[in-house]
């Protein structure tokens, strides 16, 4: 796998999985992963298997919550992304604390803002 970040002709991450992996799989990467990059590629594969109907990503939350005081925004937008789809109820706090973390620090040399994907979350939480 490999994962092209953004730049500043392009504002989201291009992801590239030869093989996709298993929920248990993920969640072994998610626990113990080695890079960035092997968090952004598993959150990526997640949100596929939320795009398919997959509703057990849910029973991950245990394993994602490790990443919501992360200040990556990468990590930050795909995990916004599962929630939104996902609206489980103990992603909610931590997504406005997503928000507010951002505001008062917003992330540097970061050619997208975060905030959108996190707003978008919160607010599909509303709806």
């Amino acid at each position: 796998m490999s994962v092209s970040y953004p730049n500043q002709y392009r504002n989201y991450c291009v992801v590239d999985i030869p093989k996709r992996h298993s929920l248990n799989e993920i969640k072994t990467t998610l626990e113990k992963p080695k890079s960035e990059t092997e968090v952004i590629e598993s959150l990526y594969e997640l949100n596929l298997l939320l795009d398919e109907g997959n509703q057990e990503v849910k029973q991950l939350y245990p394993t994602l919550s490790k990443y919501n005081k992360t200040t990556s925004p990468n990590i930050q937008t795909f995990l916004a992304g599962i929630y939104r789809k996902t609206k489980i109820p103990d992603a909610f706090g931590p997504l406005f604390a997503m928000l507010i973390q951002n505001s008062i620090n917003p992330p540097k040399n970061c050619p997208f803002d975060p905030n959108e994907e996190i707003g978008g979350a919160i607010l599909e939480y509303l709806a």
